[in-house]
């Protein structure tokens, strides 16, 4: 059995591929990273095909991570069958996912994994900002990460 996740922002140029790219390297980290998937898309679709941010993957970089592969996709409602979880970085794309889900699926924040984080704490969006956004996205999202992989590991036993 393969375990799905897609992590959603407005674009998929920042966040979601950062968190992307962490959640996959926790979860090989821990063994599970040949029994789950971990996807991105954003919201929108201003950036499809696009890589990654030159700013967030030069984070990434700096700390040992891959994103150069990443190339940006839009989310749509056809999607949600293919996932097991969805995560969204913050309060405007849960909104936006939810308004496409099906009944009974549940879509979550990225953040509500992390136990340090107080209840609807999101991932704020670095795009008009200055580097420092960024390391405090990479720093959320690897926070975060640890809970995801925990949650998955307990899904698929």
């Amino acid at each position: 059995m393969t375990y799905r996740i897609c992590v959603v922002c407005m674009g998929n140029i920042c966040r979601s591929p950062m968190a992307e790219v962490v959640l996959r390297r926790v979860l090989e980290d821990r063994g599970l990273g040949k029994q789950v998937v971990v996807e991105s898309a954003g919201t929108g679709g201003w950036h499809v095909g696009e890589p990654m941010d030159e700013r967030a993957l030069g984070i990434l970089t700096e700390r040992g991570y891959d994103g150069a592969a990443h190339r940006a996709r839009q989310f749509t409602a056809d999607w949600f069958d293919r996932y097991d979880l969805v995560l969204a970085m913050d309060r405007d794309n849960l909104a936006n996912l939810r308004r496409l889900a099906p009944p009974g699926v549940e879509v979550r924040l990225f953040r509500s994994f992390d136990p340090a984080a107080p209840s609807g704490a999101e991932v704020p969006d670095p795009y008009y900002g200055g580097r420092e956004g960024f390391e405090e996205v990479l720093s959320l999202v690897e926070s975060a990460a640890e809970g995801v992989a925990k949650h998955v590991a307990d899904e698929i036993g």
